[in-house]
């Protein structure tokens, strides 16, 4: 996803209450840097899930920044429970977690405790501030069921945020769009996958 420099001046977390946990020193300094770069004046600094359980129960929340504090993986922990336990509006709190370790299972992980976006460390500011803006912007829905919560992880047609479709689904109903358009004839419906030659 790139940002154009006119977004990038229109926005400002001056107004927003941001929950940051990380329990190593300089993890949270380079997070205090990152956000306060943005704009961010209200701060809740917290080294242990317990702190952040605590905050999240007694303030309003804009923002989450978690580390998932490999490799028990708490980060996960506290997110899977702001989204099952915390009282609204903070169960639906945009939250990015940030990780040093990204094997495919800490990625499942991170998605299936119901965090927005997983940023690999070291956190460059741009890509810090391109996930918030998308993550304000792409206004997923909030799915509530037996074993998730949290926005759906499910992305429209037009892909994650650098507009890549990532679902074969995805590609194929586009592609058979876009031939329908160049023949002229009406779309496939949606709902009908396209029909295969005998070839296939």
């Amino acid at each position: 996803m790139a940002l154009d420099v006119a977004s990038r001046a229109r926005f400002n977390l001056d107004k927003a209450a941001v929950l940051l946990l990380d329990d190593t020193p300089l993890g949270m300094s380079i997070l205090v840097q990152i956000v306060t770069g943005l704009g961010a004046k209200l701060l809740y600094r917290c080294t242990s899930v317990e702190a952040a359980q605590e905050v999240a129960a007694q303030h309003e929340i804009d923002l989450a920044i978690v580390d998932a504090m490999a490799p028990e993986g708490k980060g996960y922990d506290f997110v899977e429970w702001l989204r099952r336990e915390a009282q609204e509006p903070n169960c639906y709190t945009p939250t990015l977690i940030t990780t040093a370790h990204t094997p495919a299972s800490d990625i499942v992980r991170a998605r299936d405790c119901g965090g927005h976006f997983i940023i690999k460390k070291p956190i460059a500011p741009i890509v810090m501030l391109e996930r918030i803006i998308w993550v304000a912007k792409a206004g997923r829905p909030f799915l509530f069921t037996g074993t998730y919560v949290g926005p759906d992880r499910r992305f429209r047609d037009d892909g994650p945020p650098d507009g890549v479709g990532r679902r074969r689904e995805d590609l194929v109903k586009a592609a058979a769009a876009a031939e329908a358009e160049a023949v002229g004839a009406p779309p496939p419906d949606a709902d009908e996958p396209p029909e295969r030659s005998a070839a296939s």
